[in-house]
């Protein structure tokens, strides 16, 4: 019985060396990787169903006929494919689409379909459906629920259900230890590891499919009660490694914090005040700080990290910033060079993209001390970044930077002093709202301060819905934007697909946009562009040289234009609410009032028509985090982890907050030994800095 933990992938049918760095995007390297990969969602195609039976809004399967298949041009060139069963006839539709798949659609061929119902033009249509030819012989509808994976670049839903399989087959020989001690489970989670796993990616036909969508089936919350467990034991860890070392202590500099202040064209809030204070209590201490500094969209935690940053710099000592993308870190470096380079600091920045020589001189200034505020991507945890003498590391976006990179960043160390190596203290900054009582659960290693107050003078934005049928007016609305010197924002929204997918249908739409909008100047920005590029768009955008930025929702973060004032997002129904709330917080920058525009698709279930509403009535990111909480229903999880709020592979903090307690009282019995707790944090989070969030 071979151990699936160790069990490189390679061992599996079809999996080379070149496709295994294809997985390893996905964190799998091994066999138990695998099986650990859980389907965001099911289908049920276990039945076919017959056409005029359909029902809008509902995934199913037919099979029909093909009586045409025609390119139409309206406002966006589609084919359009008749399908006519022996009770009714339906239109499929593709916007994407090449010659070779045109021909396939051959009159008379029998085809069969699996997609989601719409209410079209000329009655029901599938948008983009997967179809397959049928022969003669028709193949047999699955006896099992249909898993839809988290996907890469280069890996088909198809190969990795075929991959799956054969680690299933692998799994029912054993292989996938049980790590838990029985008795330390709650009788209702005593749920064998190997079935939860086995029912997870091969749910039987009559598996309650919302059970399911929501997470609550016996065998995820045996696997979320699992991983749970792990994040906690690794952030103990965490905790009592930092607490054990020492810190540089780092007072306050009196006049140089009087002189920035002076500068400022406003006072702090309130709010500021009393977080600043906590900071500067924490890292007048000799030990390492650790804390998570929550704000909502606006609340000003960049200004809190400045001054954070002078008690470093003002001890003599780097401090270090690091953001989740080039276009954060360009931002965080205008505006820490435009606060500190007044009083004499130097800022430095370190990303990806850097031309050579630059780079050579930005790491020489690093290494010297030279540059006493260094600002960059994960590019800073390159072996070739070494310190001065880093006393301080401020991370923004935390949620997207995991335990792992954590550690290495602060292993990077700060100066050698009398007493050993010292550590630099954490700020983590974040505007996804977390509940108290789950940041002192979930972030069992850090200390929480929260900046519970808007400055004065934010403009609030008027958010409203409007249906997609609508179009032609936003259009019109954005003309109306720009003719009055304003700038705007579009955004796309694209789901499971590709990276490639997203950026073909951001360029379908600016190339839309384009044909209706005379005299709008329009860019494109999505996740495929390589980084210079990217921040050649941006800086034309913010310099005013670009009227209408069509983006995915790489601009979620990052992007401070004063001067944008309206924001259409497409499809919000797909995204998560704080996501929502992270991108309508683009516009209301400056003195304007500001406008954002939710540009749903039809028909709009009731839980996505009341979660538009919430984000219509609120615009406190707390006030959203509970709402999004009480609205939760089947459709939200797939909504959050497909935007990549959830970082846990099946856990989810907020629908699992009961689990918590069972967490802590099994993180603090004396039967789960210090191997079973290293294996725990091994299974869940080695190699997973994506899922492994701190």
């Amino acid at each position: 019985m071979s151990n699936l933990a160790e069990l490189s992938v390679t061992a599996l049918k079809g999996v080379g060396d070149k496709f295994a760095e294809v997985l390893a995007k996905l964190h799998i390297a091994t066999v138990q990787d695998l099986l650990f990969h859980l389907p965001l969602r099911y289908q049920d195609r276990t039945r076919i169903t017959p056409i005029a039976a359909l029902l809008p809004g509902v995934d199913a399967v037919i099979e029909g006929e093909v009586r045409a298949a025609d390119v139409v041009f309206g406002r966006r060139r589609s084919l359009i494919v008749r399908l006519q069963d022996g009770s009714g006839t339906i239109s499929l539709r593709y916007f994407h689409f090449t010659a070779a798949q045109k021909s396939r659609f051959a009159r008379g061929a029998r085809l069969r379909c699996y997609g989601e119902a719409r209410r079209g033009a000329a009655g029901l249509e599938l948008y983009h459906p997967e179809t397959e030819l049928v022969d003669t012989e028709a193949p047999a509808t699955p006896e099992t629920l249909t898993p839809v994976y988290p996907l890469t670049e280069g890996v088909s839903q198809a190969r990795l259900r075929g991959l799956v399989q054969q680690a299933l087959a692998l799994l029912n020989e054993g292989g996938v230890s049980e790590l838990l001690p029985t008795e330390l489970l709650p009788q209702s989670m005593r749920y064998p590891l190997g079935a939860a796993l086995q029912y997870l990616h091969s749910p039987p036909a009559g598996a309650d499919l919302a059970q399911l969508a929501a997470g609550v089936h016996p065998a995820q919350q045996r696997l979320a009660l699992e991983e749970l467990l792990a994040h906690h034991l690794s952030l103990l860890e965490l905790r009592k490694s930092s607490s054990a070392i020492a810190a540089p202590p780092l007072p306050a500099n009196e006049a140089l914090e009087r002189d920035f202040l002076a500068r400022l064209p406003f006072a702090l809030t309130g709010a500021q005040q009393r977080v600043c204070a906590e900071i500067a209590a924490d890292l007048a201490r000799g030990r390492p700080m650790m804390r998570l500094l929550q704000g909502d969209v606006g609340a000003g935690k960049t200004l809190v990290a400045a001054l954070a940053a002078l008690k470093g710099i003002g001890a003599g000592a780097q401090v270090a910033v690091m953001a989740p993308t080039e276009i954060l870190a360009e931002q965080h470096r205008r505006n820490f060079s435009a606060w500190l380079e007044p009083l004499g600091i130097s800022v430095a920045l370190l990303t990806g993209s850097l031309k050579a020589a630059e780079r050579r001189s930005q790491l020489a200034a690093v290494a010297s001390g030279a540059a006493q505020l260094v600002v960059g991507t994960h590019a800073l945890f390159q072996p070739e970044v070494v310190f001065h003498n880093l006393a301080l590391v401020i991370i923004d976006e935390q949620h997207r930077f995991g335990v792992r990179q954590r550690l290495e960043l602060r292993e990077k160390g700060a100066a050698s002093g009398a007493t050993g190596r010292l550590q630099p203290h954490q700020l983590i900054m974040t505007a996804t709202p977390i509940p108290r009582t789950l940041a002192m659960s979930a972030f069992a290693d850090l200390d929480c301060s929260v900046i519970d107050e808007l400055p004065p003078g934010r403009q609030p934005i008027n958010t409203v819905a409007i249906s997609n049928d609508r179009r032609d007016q936003v259009m019109e609305r954005v003309q109306g934007a720009v003719a009055d010197g304003r700038q705007a924002y579009w955004v796309c929204t694209l789901i499971e697909e590709s990276e490639s997918l997203q950026a073909q249908a951001a360029e379908t739409t600016a190339s839309e946009l384009a044909k209706v909008l005379q005299g709008v100047r329009i860019a494109l920005v999505h996740g495929r562009l390589k980084p210079d590029e990217k921040e050649r768009v941006m800086n034309a955008f913010k310099a005013g040289d670009v009227d209408l930025l069509v983006a995915t929702t790489v601009i979620e973060v990052g992007v401070d234009v004063p001067n944008a004032s309206l924001m259409i997002i497409e499809n919000p129904e797909r995204l998560g609410l704080a996501q929502l709330h992270q991108l309508r917080g683009r516009v209301g920058r400056g003195s304007i009032a500001s406008h954002c525009v939710l540009l749903y698709g039809t028909p709009l279930s009731q839980n996505g028509r009341a979660r538009l509403q919430a984000l219509r009535q609120h615009s406190d990111g707390f006030a959203i985090a509970e709402e999004d909480l009480r609205l939760r229903g089947p459709g939200e999880i797939l909504g959050t982890r497909q935007t990549g709020e959830i970082q846990h592979r099946i856990a989810d903090l907020q629908r699992d907050a009961q689990l918590l307690p069972q967490v802590q009282r099994i993180a603090a019995s004396p039967s789960l030994g210090a191997d079973l707790r290293h294996q725990l944090i091994a299974r869940w989070l080695q190699n997973k800095p994506r899922f492994a969030e701190a």
